[in-house]
């Protein structure tokens, strides 16, 4: 069993910051790509950012020149630091991991439990 657990989310102001936070835990051999993702009222899920094993990464279009994503293999950890926060960027933040849990084993699609995100003033 593998758990992802996010913290960092809130309140912010217009124009604030944000990192979360999403660890993982639990029976894992390997983390390969992991994001975040972003739901918000009436939408359905986006992805936010993703980051590879290697350290490559991929931000979606709304949040490039604000939004970085990061990891620390060693804590199999990602965090997503959110600066200039915009109304819109309000949403529940989800992250994700592709897990192995033995060494030939396939990669299974991990969730957090998501973290409230709310952009107001």
């Amino acid at each position: 069993q593998v758990q992802l657990v996010e913290s960092g989310g809130g309140l912010v102001q217009p124009g604030g910051s944000l990192r979360l936070s999403c660890a993982a835990s639990g029976s894992i051999f390997s983390i390969n790509a992991m994001g975040w993702y972003r739901q918000a009222p009436g939408k359905q899920r986006e992805l936010v950012a993703g980051i590879s094993t290697s350290g490559s990464t991929n931000l979606a279009d709304s949040v490039k020149g604000r939004f970085t994503i990061s990891r620390d293999n060693a804590k199999n950890t990602v965090y997503l630091r959110m600066n200039s926060l915009k109304p819109e960027d309000t949403a529940v933040y989800y992250c994700h991991a592709d897990v192995a849990t033995t060494r030939w084993g396939p990669l299974y699609n991990y969730w957090g439990q998501g973290t409230q995100v709310t952009v107001s003033s």
